[in-house]
């Protein structure tokens, strides 16, 4: 497959899986996912059409590290498009503390650097790492570029930024850092594109997924996220708990004697929609079961998701556009219904006909404020910063 376009390799490297994309220039070729690391191992491939390419189960040794895993990917690679010549490697890392606020080429300084966040991200990060080592292993003297989930929110305002702690915890990096920004970077791109009277002003995007936050963004830039200082803060996810009362850490290590690592297991694996459902971490379940506790679950998530619009909107002095996004934002009708119920006051009224449609737009015709449904591609946007970064 010869061709005048770079290609770029882009990763996600997750606990369980390795998702991968392969694009020329800007344009994807093909994708798919190592998923099952460590227990069931599995390869699925598809091309930028939908086409089948791969779907095997996997070999213990072929699945059981990330190493091994990114050798599969290489090999069905090599196999299926012999003279492509991959120009560089694109990762996502979830977390860039203070000092990475845009992409950077990776060198064993930056590894070393990032390593000591893993605790900060323990779901991600060190996945993120394994991923990269792997990579470089792989590609020997092929540029790594490391993409943050924290760089687009790194110009906040102080205020927004900061816990009412002693000032020298900010110092050393106690600060609201904000995640989910590679999402977010391309849906204000896309913004430009279909709703570009909206894109310059008061926007509130809800990235809404397994992983779930939203951000308020002011003339293309975020001023304001529900996350934190770790990935937990905000809005109930699939598993972690979001927003919580610090009183309650307490209480879990004075009086009930847990340590960090139970409590840590606890916020990160067993909260959230599993841990309010006592059933499961996924919404398509949840909104099938005639459960009373899946009920309460959603009905929990929803209400966190308009108690932080209004924050959102706040901050941002009035809102001209909220976007839905993510697995559950662009798929779930009844979650985008239940958000905007009753949301007159501030201008969001959905029309039910589009909303269950899969329409783009879904605010009704007289609406002051526009109510889209955008898909996002946090892949995409790392292949265009691993582009531009080798290119200059």
């Amino acid at each position: 497959m010869a061709t005048a376009k770079p290609a770029v390799l882009v990763i996600n490297s997750g606990s369980s899986s390795i998702k991968f994309k392969v694009y020329l220039g800007e344009e994807p070729l093909l994708g798919g996912q190592v998923e099952g690391l460590g227990t069931t191992p599995r390869l699925a491939a598809r091309s930028a059409n939908g086409e089948a390419l791969a779907e095997r189960a996997l070999s213990p040794g072929e699945g059981g590290s990330h190493e091994a895993a990114l050798g599969v990917v290489i090999g069905f690679l090599s196999q299926r498009y012999g003279d492509l010549d991959i120009a560089a490697v694109g990762h996502r890392v979830v977390h860039g503390g203070i000092d990475y606020a845009e992409p950077i080429l990776v060198t064993e300084t930056v590894l070393a650097a990032l390593s000591k966040l893993c605790s900060l991200a323990p779901l991600h990060q060190p996945h993120n790492l394994a991923g990269i080592r792997a990579a470089i292993a792989a590609f020997p003297g092929k540029p790594q570029v490391a993409c943050f989930d924290t760089a687009f929110h790194r110009h906040h305002p102080w205020v927004n930024d900061t816990f009412a702690l002693p000032r020298a915890f900010f110092e050393e990096g106690v600060r609201r850092y904000g995640f989910h920004g590679l999402s977010y970077e391309f849906i204000t791109g896309r913004l430009k594109e279909v709703a570009p009277e909206i894109a310059e002003g008061r926007v509130v995007v809800a990235h809404l997924g397994n992983g779930a936050s939203m951000c308020a963004i002011r003339d293309g830039r975020s001023v304001g996220s529900t996350m934190g200082f770790s990935a937990l803060d905000g809005l109930p996810m699939g598993t972690r708990c979001g927003q919580l009362d610090p009183g309650v850490i307490l209480y879990l290590l004075q009086e009930k004697g847990m340590n960090g690592d139970e409590i840590a297991d606890l916020l990160y694996h067993e909260s959230g929609l599993k841990g309010l459902s006592s059933l499961t971490s996924d919404m398509r379940a949840l909104e099938a079961s005639d459960d009373p506790a899946a009920k309460q679950a959603i009905d929990y998530f929803v209400f966190r998701i308009r108690r932080e619009l209004g924050a959102m909107a706040a901050i941002l002095g009035g809102i001209d556009g909220l976007v839905f996004t993510g697995g559950i934002g662009e798929n779930s009708a009844l979650i985008r219904s239940l958000v905007c119920r009753d949301l007159g006051w501030i201008g969001i009224d959905v029309d039910e006909a589009a909303n269950k449609s899969g329409a783009t737009c879904i605010s009704g015709r007289d609406a002051a404020t526009q109510v889209l449904v955008l898909k996002t591609d946090e892949e995409r946007m790392i292949a265009r910063h691993t582009l531009h970064l080798i290119s200059s």
